[in-house]
Parts: C-alpha cells; structure tokens; sequence
C-alpha cells in the first residue's frame, strides 16, 4: 500500500557547527570506521533521497568543509553557533527552504541529523522516511535512552514551530510538546556520541 508521502521530497540538515568544548578538538574531524565524522554522517545523509542536503558549519568551518569537498550538498556558516543548537537548525532550515526559490521541488519534510551518532546509518534514516510515507505522522523520532531525539523528520506543518527555537533550544523541545503527534523509530545506542575526552574509546 503506498501513500500521497511516497511522492514528496525530504530535506536533510546536518549540523556540524558546534566547537566541541568539552571534547577539546573539532569533534567533525575525528576519524571513524576510515572516515571524518563529518564526511561520514555526510554521506550518510544523502543517501535519503532525491532533496537537498544542507550542512551547517560554525567552528572550524573552513577545515570542515574541507572534508566535505566532492560531495553534491550545500554548506551553510552559521556565525552565532556557540549560542547553541537552535540557530544552526534555523540556519539550515532556511537553506533547504531556499532551495524552492532556485527552481528545486517543494520540501515537504526534513530530517535533522548530528554528526557524531556513531550508530547513524543509511538503513535508520531511511526507515525514518518510510515511517513518516506509512503513517504520516508530523514528526518521526529515533527513540534511545529513554527519550525521543534526532534523527528526527519533521513535516511541514511543524517547520513553523523549528523556526520559532530559541538559540538555546533543540528539536527535541519540539519532539517532546505532544506524544500524539510523534511516530517513534527505536535506534539501539542512539546515545553513542563523542562529547568528551573519554567517549574516544568507541571510535574505531
């Protein structure tokens, strides 16, 4: 059985703009399975689909885009970064949306990625997709450690409510406002990131 979301276009935002303070490098350019983190969650998000993909960039931005030459996704500087997560959404939020002003298919969902998920694939993320097709819900979150967080696909008729986020804020204040509203998609260690020092041990 298919659905009318079989035919609609999802965007993706990876943000890649955080300075990694309490890791003390550039988390992006840590090397995972031959890899960049950044290279890699990049790759990973364009294998979504036919929508543009938007990287936002913040500290280090020009050695990170570094990573990223090659391949077909547009980067976006977000200058206010350290001001936290919401920015770097909105920032890449309306880079996907300019994307219709250029001639490019109405975005009909995007799907919010980070790029030190070390258990982040093509197979989650697709399912993400195929979720929100079957049942179209208006958000569809990866549920790991308790909670419901990114990856997340948002429809449109939440991206108002992304756009209203404080600097300080994250999807996942939208995620939590009605349980109603979010399909959920497990992601077994979801919680598996490099924030500091000692998170090191799981890259390989």
């Amino acid at each position: 059985m298919t659905s009318a979301h079989d035919r609609e276009t999802v965007g993706v935002v990876l943000l890649a703009a955080g300075g990694s303070s309490r890791l003390g490098q550039p988390k992006q350019l840590l090397r995972h399975q031959g890899q960049t983190l950044v290279r890699r969650a990049a790759e990973v998000a364009l294998s979504v689909g036919r929508g543009p993909v938007v990287g936002v960039l913040g500290a280090h931005h020009e050695a990170i885009a570094l990573e990223l030459t090659g391949l077909p996704l547009h980067c976006v500087t977000h200058e206010d970064w350290a001001l936290g997560p919401g920015g770097s959404l909105k920032a890449g939020l309306s880079a996907v949306l300019a994307t219709e002003c250029s001639g490019g298919p109405t975005v009909d969902a995007v799907l919010v990625m980070l790029c030190d998920q070390l258990r982040v694939d093509a197979s989650h993320l697709k399912t993400l997709v195929t979720t929100w097709r079957t049942t179209g819900a208006a958000m569809v979150a990866s549920a790991y450690d308790g909670t419901h967080g990114v990856p997340a696909l948002f429809s449109r008729s939440v991206f108002a409510e992304l756009d209203a986020l404080s600097p300080s804020q994250g999807a996942r204040g939208v995620i939590a406002r009605d349980a109603s509203r979010v399909e959920a998609v497990a992601l077994p260690g979801g919680n598996l990131d490099v924030d500091t020092p000692e998170d090191l041990v799981h890259l390989k």
